[in-house]
Formats: structure tokens, sequence, C-alpha cells
């Protein structure tokens, strides 16, 4: 029988202390300064119109590139009412835009989103793309969206659903992937079928080879001249001329040049001296390889510096925005860290100025913070030219934990799955740069470790064992063996393999971190005292009762004297000893502990929190076992609406109990209730989790068992074949789960053939 989980395992690292409050997020206003710009901002959504994701706002002087916006509009149709391929059923129209740095490729993809929006396309969907994780979080949130996202499907899941929905949609749908970098990551996402426009920016040529091309390169001589004059106001046709050659006519350039222009009140000549007497080598050393397009770089750092004179914070926000995710920053994040370094309006009055002098941009809605990737390298690399990059990733990395301490944990990380991904998405963007520089500090080492909680409470395995693994590698590199952070994260990764059934590697790794845990804190530290109860968690999921018994009573002692009676983390004890007593048969033991723990936890933490749901449900598993159905299935059903109430039909706890409910169905001789509902749990767990989690696993089991018993043995048999098959795949041969379903097969196939002999 599945039990639920001990809320103890794996081990929440603990986080570094930070002042920190989450402020609301809005619009940003311009700062008022020489020159007024007005961002023009598209036409509100319709009613039932979807517009999702951080599709760049319009700039000032804009430049609609005729020739580069006619050959999109033949390439996917121009943006009309009706939106064009609507009704079809063919194959998916993709686009894919290449060009150097700073050419103008999001923007053009920009423009042509707000056409469609314009035109009231139902769905313009923009994903950033520069990894897997950005795709499938991004179709998540659009998922949401469309209504298509279950309340507790994982990302992958969701980003699942809304790719099928694009495929089925008859009406027209743009889904735009910026700055992709992998051609079987985008086709592994994007829609193949039905009317949905698909549009790729990307720097990788071999999108071209792949998907209907269009290179975009610079303005042309008359276009950057005609945006030189809407942006200064100049009349100088020969000084723009000179001015646009000298910066290879590429827009992002062109827009750092007008923005110093207008600040210092300058003519294209007075511009032009001052580019050329620009000392960039003391900002940056001569680039090799991948070289910045002609006078970008100088254009850049002169824009870069004049802001920062002028403006007290900018140095450090411009360092900090140059090591995050280059697909945005949300406001939320930023405001998280605001009120350790300032108020949160002189943050946004910041954020415009920068705005003002074209080093960032803002999404649609005004939310997130745009920065483009050139402006984030050359930010970068004077940083390391100076010796500055730790001081730039040490305060990403407190905003970070700044933004992680607003975030739930445990069940409430459910409701805050868009969060969780920003705060993931983030991290690895700081983490890539730390580990490039090759300094990797222990507070984003923290981080880290946070981050794989989070999906560990997300049920994501997936991503969580691999990303336990790295940093516990990290931990090990950076702080040593010994250190209590590199001892927290061994105990984390050997959680997380025995939650995903390795009890292989599980048993040792607890057995070991126990060991030095002892050694290096002794026998009464917390963080010893919760390792033992892990290691004793392992020991009952592998059926090595008698042990985990001893040392769960042993943690218990030592919890009742360091914390008390009344502790959360007794209390988890006292649950997890009991289920060890249930376990090995005793009973006598085991109901009342679950009674005395139960009333415990509705007296401390009220009768709907999530470790007293565990009780409740935990209580009613003694009764079964005792033979008490009468009591146990009440108990049970009661236990299944408040999880589905209090947690959401679909959270992993709420799947587990109803799972049980329905071998309690089983054991009472009422097959009509409990195969639907082993149906039901078992697809809702293949959706949630994954058909390879050990909770799906074990429900499929139980779905067998109760073909079995109804003499359905021409659906049992095969599902007991399938899931010995995963089992002993995922599990290994002699895991306590495959071996009892290799049992059950075994007397299937007996039954099977005494039907045929008689």
């Amino acid at each position: 029988m599945t039990t639920l989980p001990a809320a103890d395992s794996p081990q929440r690292q603990p986080p570094i202390q930070m002042d920190a409050t989450a402020s609301g997020q809005g619009r940003v206003y311009q700062a008022a300064g020489d020159q007024t710009i007005n961002h023009h901002y598209p036409p509100r959504p319709e009613p039932g119109q979807i517009v999702e994701g951080d599709i760049p706002q319009c700039p000032p002087g804009f430049q609609v590139r005729p020739r580069l916006r006619r050959r999109l509009a033949d390439l996917l149709g121009e943006p009309e009412q009706d939106g064009p391929g609507s009704g079809d059923g063919g194959a998916v129209v993709i686009c894919a835009l290449a060009g150097t740095p700073g050419v103008g490729k999001t923007l053009l993809a920009a423009s042509y989103a707000w056409a469609c929006q314009a035109a009231r396309w139902p769905v313009i969907a923009w994903i950033a793309a520069e990894s897997t994780d950005q795709i499938v979080t991004g179709l998540a949130a659009l998922a949401e969206r469309l209504g298509q996202r279950l309340p507790d499907d994982d990302a992958t899941t969701a980003a699942t659903r809304a790719r099928s929905w694009l495929a089925a949609t008859t009406r027209p749908a743009l889904l735009v992937f910026d700055n992709a970098t992998d051609v079987a990551v985008v086709r592994r996402w994007c829609p193949a079928t039905g009317a949905t426009r698909a549009l790729v920016t990307t720097r990788n040529r071999a999108f071209l080879r792949s998907y209907q091309p269009l290179e975009v390169d610079g303005f042309t001589p008359d276009q950057a001249q005609a945006f030189l004059h809407r942006r200064t106001g100049l009349d100088d046709p020969g000084g723009a001329a000179e001015l646009a050659t000298e910066l290879g006519h590429l827009p992002l350039a062109l827009a750092q040049a007008a923005s110093v222009i207008n600040r210092l009140h300058l003519d294209y000549p007075g511009y032009l001296d001052l580019l050329h007497a620009f000392p960039i080598g003391d900002y940056l050393r001569a680039h090799d390889g991948d070289a910045y397009p002609a006078g970008t770089v100088q254009a850049i750092m002169l824009s870069i510096t004049q802001a920062e004179a002028s403006l007290p914070a900018a140095p450090h926000l411009l360092a900090m925005l140059s090591v995050l995710s280059p697909a945005g920053t949300p406001l939320t994040v930023l405001s998280a860290g605001s009120k350790a370094s300032s108020h949160p309006v002189h943050l946004r009055e910041t954020l415009a100025a920068l705005a003002d002098n074209c080093l960032i941009s803002f999404s649609e809605d005004g939310a997130t913070v745009l920065m483009h990737r050139l402006v984030q390298r050359v930010l970068r690399e004077r940083a390391t030219h100076h010796g500055h990059l730790s001081a730039a990733l040490a305060r990403a990395i407190g905003l970070l934990h700044a933004f992680n301490a607003t975030l739930p944990y445990g069940a409430g990380t459910w409701a805050a799955r868009a969060q969780v991904e920003t705060l993931i998405d983030q991290t690895s963007t700081v983490y890539h740069w730390a580990l490039a520089g090759g300094d990797l500090p222990a507070e984003l080492l923290a981080l880290r470790g946070w981050c794989g909680r989070y999906l560990y409470d997300l049920a994501d395995l997936t991503r969580a064992v691999p990303l336990f693994e790295v940093t516990l590698a990290d931990h090990e590199r950076v702080l040593g063996a010994d250190h209590p952070s590199t001892l927290a994260s061994r105990n984390n990764l050997a959680g997380i393999y025995r939650v995903a059934g390795d009890l292989g590697r599980a048993i040792p790794l607890s057995e070991a971190a126990l060991a030095d845990c002892e050694r290096m804190l002794g026998a009464d530290h917390p963080d010893t005292l919760t390792f033992r109860s892990n290691l004793a968690g392992t020991y009952r999921a592998a059926g090595r009762l008698g042990r985990a018994i001893q040392l769960y009573e042993a943690a218990l002692a030592g919890r009742e004297r360091a914390l008390g009676a009344d502790h959360p983390s007794t209390l988890n004890i006292r649950n997890d000893l009991a289920h060890a007593y249930q376990a090995a048969g005793d009973l006598g033991r085991a109901i009342p502990l679950h009674k005395s723990t139960l009333a415990d936890r509705e007296r401390i933490q009220g009768a709907d929190h999530p470790d007293t749901l565990i009780s409740r449900n935990n209580l009613a598993t003694a009764y079964q076992e005792a033979g008490d159905l009468p009591r146990a299935i009440p108990l049970y059903e009661a236990t299944v609406a408040d999880q589905e109430r209090v947690l959401g039909g679909d959270h992993p706890n709420t799947l587990t109990c109803r799972s049980i409910l329905a071998t309690a169905y089983r054991q009472a001789g009422d097959p009509r209730r409990a195969i639907p509902l082993y149906e039901a749990t078992v697809a809702d767990q293949e959706r949630v989790l994954g058909g390879d989690h050990p909770h799906t696993l074990a429900s499929r089991n139980d779905l067998a068992a109760a073909y079995h018993a109804a003499g359905d043995l021409h659906r049992a048999i095969p599902l007991y074949e399938a899931t010995l098959a995963d089992c002993e795949e995922v599990l290994g041969a002699e895991h306590p789960l495959t071996r009892a379903v290799r049992g059950n097969l075994g007397a299937a196939a007996a039954a099977a053939h005494r039907d045929v002999g008689g």
C-alpha cells in the first residue's frame, strides 16, 4: 500500500536571512529629464484575446522596415482580421529570423505580433527560447491562459497541453520563439499542424535550413537617417549618414547614439568626436573571436558611462541585470530586493531613466525589464575586465534570495509555480556565469538547493534529481566534504533518491550523511536528528523495519529533548514511527500513536494543515490494516474531500489518498467503486507525476489487483506485466514494490492457468 511521504524528507536547507518585502507590480513611468520619451503601448487586448509573454514595447523612432515586413507577410501571411490559414488543418508555417546581434530581429518579430494583436487574433504567445526550461515555462503559462492547465499540472504536462491546443485550433494564433538556440528543441515544442503561425528569432543559422528563412541585417541608409532624425530632431542628413556608417547601420548602436545626443545636447559631429575619443581600452580588452559589430561596443559603453554618471543607482543595477536572465527580469523580482538598498520608487525611477537611455526596455504590460543580450555582454565583459563580476553576481544572488523569501514551500508551492519557475530560470543564469568565472559562492549553492526543494514539492523528479546531484558535487568541491551545507546537500540527495525509488543509491548515501553529521555536529544536533529519521525512512522503504524502528525511536527521543513534544518536527517523527510500527504489524502501538499525533496536529497546526491531513489519512490506513473498514472508509472519504478542498484534486498527496481509498473499497468487496477510482487516479498520476513515478507504479499495481479480484485476468495480467517491466527498470529487480508486483503477476498467471485447465 502506498503511504504518504514524511514531511522532513528531503531536508530543507536553511535560507540566508535577508530583509525583504514583496511590493506590487505595475507600469514603470518615465522619469522627467532633458527630454520626454513617450513609449507606444499596444491597444488593450480585446475581450477574450490572449496575449501571453513578455512582448517588447514599441520603442521611440521605431522603423517599420517595409522590405523585411513584406517578406515576413509573404512567408506567414498578412495579419488580417480573420487571420491566415483560418480553418487549416495542414502543416504549421514557421519562419526563422536570423542575423547578428543588434540588427533588430526581436523587434521585427514584435512588430508582427503587434499587427496580429491589432487584427484581433485570439492568441499571441511570446516565448523566451534560449533553453528547454524557458520554452516549457512559457508554454505552461500559455496553457493556463487558455484554460488548458489543470490545477496541479506540472510545467511539462501543461506545456504539452498548450502545444496540443495550438496544433488543434482552427483560429489564427501566433507563437514566437525568441532567441532560440537549438533547432531540435524548438521542433519538439512547436506544433506541427494547425492554423498557428510560428516565428523564430535566432543567431543560429541552422534554423534557416530548417524553416522558411528570413535574414535580417542592419538598417538601410535611408532608414538609419530617418531613425536618427526622429529620435534626435536634428536636420543634418550628411551628419546622420556619417554617424550611421560609423555604427554599421546597426539599430541597437544607433539607439544608444541617439540617447546620448539628446541627453548631452550634441550634434552629430560632436557625438562622433566623443565616440572617437572614448577610451574603450580603459573599459574592455580587445575582443577576439565573436567580435562586436562595427562601432557597437563604443556606442554602448558611451551610453552606459553617461547614464552611470547621472544616476547614482545605475552602476549596481546595470551590473546586476547583466547577469540575470536574458529573457527578462520581472519587476516582482527586482522589487523584492529594493527595501534593502532603496525605496521601490527610487528603483522605478532609475529603471525609467535607463529606458530613456535605451539601456533597457519593458515588456508590453510593463511588468518585466528587458536588456538586450549585447548590452548584457558588454556590461559583463567590462565587469570581468575590472574584476567586478563577482560583485555583480553577489548582488544578483542577494536579490534572488530576497525573492525566494517571498515564496511558499511544501504544499503551498503548487499555487506558486510561475514564481518558482522564475526563480529557477534566474538562478540557472547566475549559476552559468558564476561557473564560467570559476567562483561558486555558498549563497548561490544554497539557492540551487532551494530550487531543488521546490521541484521536489512539485513532484518534478526529472529535474530535481540531476539538480540535487550537481549541487552536491558543487558543495563538495567548493565547501569541502564535511561542511554543514555539504552534509545537508548529501542528505537531500539521499532523500530524493528514496522518493524516486532508487534505494540502491539512497541507503549508502543516507548512511554516510548520518555518520558524517554525527561526527561533525554531535548526536543531538537538529540536523543529525533529521538525518537519522530520514535514514530510518529509507530503511523502512527497503523493508528493514527493525533497524528503521530503532532509528525512529532514537530520533523521537532526541527531538523531544531538543525541540519539545509539540514541535512540528517532533510530530513528523511520531507520524513516521507510527508508520514503522504499522509496517511491522504492531498495530497495538501504531494506532494509539497515530491517534495522539493526529489530535496534537489538529490542536497545534489546525484541522486543514497538510500535515494534519496526512495524519488523518494515516490513521485510516491503520484501521484498514486492522480490518476495521467501517471506521477506515468514512475517514478516508472525508480526508480525500479535505485534500481536494485544501490542496487541489491533482496534488500528489490527494492522488495518494484517492489510491488508498480505492484499495479500501477493493478490500471491502466493492469493485464497482474501487476500479473506476483506481483508473481515474492512475490516469491523473501519469499526467501529474509521470508514468515512472513510484506512486504511479504502486497505483498501477493496485489497479491490476482490483482487476484480478474482479476476475478480469485479461486486463490484470497485461497491466501487471507492464508494471513489472517498469518497476524493474526504474526501481530495480529487488525493490519491495518490484517484488510485490512480481508475486502478484505470478498469482494471476497461476489463476489463469487453473481457469484454462478447468
